[in-house]
């Protein structure tokens, strides 16, 4: 049975809470998946549309991914 790319994406952020865009794409790579940085900005907004996520700018080339505050107890 094939995953969603979404929810491993977002297993991937529940696991750590806060990290980069880059360490995120480290981390799947490691686990077997390869995906371009297209496909990691495309799903990380449609988790960010629903409320999952908050994604800021630190830089020009790199983004900090974390769980959204009400969603971290659950």
């Amino acid at each position: 049975m094939k995953y969603p790319i979404r929810n491993l994406v977002y297993e991937k952020i529940r696991e750590s809470e806060t990290l980069t865009d880059s360490e995120l794409l480290n981390s799947l790579s490691k686990g077997g998946v390869d995906l371009t940085e297209a496909d990691i900005s495309k799903t990380l907004m449609d988790l960010e549309i629903y409320g999952l996520i908050r994604v800021t700018w630190l830089t020009k080339e790199k983004k900090r991914i974390e769980l959204r505050p009400s969603i971290k107890g659950s």
